[in-house]
């Protein structure tokens, strides 16, 4: 594999962990591990750790995922290997 394209291929892996390392915090930790102390606040009369559970993963994945098309844009512009 040429150098460039090892580099350009662990810099979209690093991303990759950091991106479902907080989708796993939300979804796991904050919806599942932490929702009984997270129910005793309440956000539009639900329990905290009910939102995380149900809306917050799901919210956070889909900014998660324009998140990463950003970086991946300025990562593709960085080897050049865009579209453009």
């Amino acid at each position: 594999m040429i150098p460039k394209h090892k580099a350009y291929w662990n810099k979209n892996l690093q991303y990759l962990a950091i991106l479902l390392s907080v989708w796993f915090f939300v979804s796991f930790v904050l919806g599942i591990l932490l929702a009984a102390p997270l129910n005793t606040i309440k956000i539009g009369g639900f329990p905290l750790g009910f939102w995380f559970a149900h809306q917050g993963s799901i919210y956070v994945f889909v900014i998660l995922i324009f998140i990463y098309m950003r970086w991946m844009n300025r990562l593709d512009e960085e080897y050049e290997v865009d579209e453009k």
